[in-house]
């Protein structure tokens, strides 16, 4: 195990600075200590989740478990709610296994990602992080599930029903009270529903950049997708043009916002980081602040590995 040292004042001082809890860790992908704060913590991963998911099918494509060519078809009755990709279409949408991988990591799509949970099952996927050594992560429940049990637990039938409410009122489901309400949710509370740990993270990254989480080939198809993530302004924030970034982003009701990804520098060094940051619900924060300084966190931990 990667040993830890406290980073120093900067990162708790950014995130006191915001009103946000948090916790992060980086390690060099060669091998060697890491650094990090609160790392051992269970964090809620939300979307960065999605990497797991993504690991477990193309280990099965790999091994011929299953047929990446294998087209899917998502009728509209039965899309994970979400603000972009699928679940924003209206007729129904066939794309093979490998692209709705490519869906879920590049845009964070939930319909894709839910699709993908329901063809290897839960059990699996949590099977495949053990496998590598992560004992504190776990996938709770599939997206969608996840979404209405959030809603069922602040009052209302179903998350489509908590959306319907914040369109007719500010226009955000996750306002005042609602938010308040939403914070102390079981999907927003890593001792019930999904959890990880930043070192745990950084760890999984750090097997599939060392083709050591799975199949080479397996482990080279996800470093290709998140490397096209089209989320650019956490981690990547923090590094200028000549480093490269490949990650994942999450978030959940304006609360949760995080990334893990890995850096890799001109001269051939790279680092997996995770960085996760939790909000008050009591208080709104600017998001783009807590991006820069996520991307900020990331850059504080890579220099000291390099230093």
């Amino acid at each position: 195990m990667a040993r830890s040292i406290l980073v120093g004042v900067d990162p708790p001082r950014i995130l006191t600075e915001l009103d946000l809890d948090g916790a992060a860790f980086a390690v060099p992908v060669a091998g060697g200590d890491g650094v990090g704060f609160h790392e051992d913590n269970l964090v809620t991963p939300a979307s960065v989740m999605k990497v797991q998911v993504a690991l477990t099918i193309e280990n099965a494509i790999a091994t011929g478990g299953i047929d990446g060519s294998e087209r899917r078809s998502i009728s509209p009755d039965r899309r994970t709610p979400g603000p972009i990709g699928i679940s924003l279409m209206r007729d129904e949408v066939s794309l093979s296994v490998r692209d709705l991988v490519l869906a879920m990591l590049t845009i964070s799509d939930n319909a894709a990602a839910d699709e993908l949970i329901g063809l290897v099952g839960l059990d699996q996927i949590n099977q495949t992080t053990r496998d590598i050594g992560m004992v504190r992560t776990r996938i709770a429940s599939t997206l969608g599930d996840m979404l209405d049990s959030m809603a069922s637990d602040v009052g209302f039938s179903g998350y489509a029903a908590l959306e319907a409410h914040g369109r007719a009122s500010s226009g955000s489901g996750f306002e005042g009270q609602i938010r308040c309400k939403v914070g102390a949710s079981a999907a927003l509370d890593p001792s019930r529903g999904s959890c990880t740990t930043a070192r745990e993270t950084a760890a999984l990254l750090k097997a599939i950049w060392s083709d050591q989480a799975g199949p080479p080939q397996a482990c080279a198809e996800v470093r290709k997708a998140m490397a096209r993530q089209l989320t650019r302004q956490r981690i990547a924030s923090g590094f200028g043009p000549s480093v490269t970034v490949a990650a994942k982003s999450g978030g959940l009701a304006g609360i949760i916002r995080n990334e893990a990804g890995v850096i890799a520098f001109p001269d051939g060094a790279e680092y997996a980081v995770a960085v996760f940051t939790r909000a008050d619900p009591a208080f709104g924060t600017n998001p783009a602040l807590i991006d820069a300084a996520i991307g900020e966190i990331a850059r504080t931990l890579v220099n000291q590995l390099r230093a």
